[in-house]
């Protein structure tokens, strides 16, 4: 099956690697892992997600689960469906971010609880290829069809408090966000839409708003008009960029500490932020009276983590945005409305809201293709041993004025490397030193 059971979801080459006939026996997988009785699935624009709605559908009702239909959504949309329909599991076909010809399925059991590789992926492959699935049910489950657009933008819609009414640019990048970006239609935003027409081709740029170059065309738009703020989606729009009134893009930790303040206004509790972030989060977050936890990188780990400390809300690097209020997954509306309600309460602009937050100097995160990479972590542990250890996910060592992570990618022979520095020099030093070692 080209190996697309991966660490957190399926995803494929729709025709190829991923057919319906896959779809159907992942069906009838999920259904026998999981015993659900009711599975709430949501799906995205592209053209194939139809035909692997209605094969994994096929699979689930042979195995006598009922399935809700919640139509074309959002991914934080299906999280919200499984909580707010008290379903015992959900699916969300999608593959966010990749392009056209992908696609592929979100798992989550009962209050979105997220079913990783190791909570079940690896059970659910197992099964599709052995075919060993519990005998059809006497009584096949029946369909039902369920909107729920409408409840997740009166929820969502609930937690704004935009002082004064603002301007803001908007790439949909032809993705779910289009809906996810419904939340903003009753609320004082005037949003100028880039590319908001569902497209699940992707004709315009790649929907990914980690990658620099897919947010050209919103700059460019934002520096012909003034704007408050701009906003760029993911494919499925479970992350979401943002760039301040300039057009200059906020990174991700930044935005995840930004939040934060807002959050903690209201109310004091812990919250994470993943090892590749700022230390400038821990700070800030511990200055406006949170208590900072660190997590590991990964969705599945950090929601993991945010049940069991009770948190109220985690950042990844990566621009997922985590809300116990959406059963402890992501909203990237959630996530733009508490930025929006930052600048609306400030005489000054975002620009400015960030400029305490920048107090470090990143590397970004740096990819390298080695041979061994048990090797690599030894000689770093070895070259920087009088350094503070931490081994949550790789290896992190910190000093008094800088500090590194470099973790082994899951799927492929690379290991990622994320630099932090008190200066540019000293980042910039530290990070090629460390990048000769990576190398060697």
């Amino acid at each position: 099956m080209g190996g697309i059971f991966k660490a957190y979801d399926i995803r494929g080459i729709y025709g190829d690697t991923l057919t319906e006939d896959i779809a159907f026996r992942i069906g009838r997988a999920y259904a026998t892992f999981l015993k659900p009785r009711t599975v709430a699935v949501g799906r995205d624009m592209r053209p194939h997600s139809m035909p692997l709605f209605e094969a994994l559908a096929r699979g689930l009702t042979q195995q006598g689960a009922d399935v809700v239909d919640l139509g074309l959504c959002s991914t934080p949309m299906s999280y919200y469906a499984n909580t707010s329909l008290k379903a015992d599991g959900s699916v969300m076909i999608t593959a966010s971010h990749n392009p056209g010809e992908w696609n592929g399925f979100k798992l989550c059991r009962e209050r979105a609880i997220p079913i990783s590789g190791a909570t079940g992926i690896n059970e659910i492959e197992q099964l599709v290829a052995t075919g060993a699935f519990a005998p059809a049910a006497a009584r096949p489950g029946r369909i039902s069809r369920h909107e729920i657009l409408p409840d997740y933008m009166a929820y969502i819609q609930k937690f704004a408090d935009i002082r004064r009414p603002l301007k803001v640019a908007v790439d949909y990048a032809n993705g779910m966000g289009i809906l996810e970006g419904k939340v903003f239609e009753v609320l004082p935003l005037q949003v100028t839409p880039l590319f908001d027409t569902l497209d699940g081709t992707f004709p315009n740029h790649e929907a990914n708003p980690l990658k620099h170059d897919t947010l050209e065309a919103l700059q460019a738009l934002m520096r012909k008009e003034r704007f408050d703020f701009g906003i760029a989606f993911d494919g499925d729009a479970d992350r979401v960029g943002f760039l301040d009134e300039r057009g200059e893009i906020i990174p991700m930790d930044i935005v995840t500490t930004l939040i934060a303040q807002m959050i903690l206004r209201k109310e004091k509790g812990p919250i994470f932020y993943d090892l590749r972030s700022s230390w400038a989060a821990r700070e800030v977050i511990r200055e406006s009276g949170g208590t900072p936890m660190m997590s590991r990188v990964g969705h599945a780990f950090i929601k993991a983590q945010m049940r069991e400390a009770k948190a109220l809300f985690a950042g990844e690097l990566s621009g997922h945005y985590y809300f116990r209020e959406n059963g402890y997954a992501e909203s990237a509306a959630l996530a733009t409305l508490y930025i929006a309600d930052m600048v609306s309460q400030s005489a000054a602009p975002l620009s400015e809201l960030v400029r305490p937050i920048r107090r470090y100097h990143a590397s970004g995160e740096i990819n390298s293709e080695v041979k061994d990479v048990d090797a690599v972590i030894r000689r770093l542990r070895a070259k920087y041993s009088t350094g503070r250890v931490i081994e949550l996910d790789g290896l992190s060592i910190e000093f008094d004025d800088w500090w590194f992570n470099v973790r082994p990618s899951n799927t492929e022979p690379l290991v990622r490397l994320n630099l932090e520095a008190r200066t540019a020099e000293l980042m910039a030093r530290r990070r090629d030193e460390v990048l000769g070692l990576i190398r060697a």
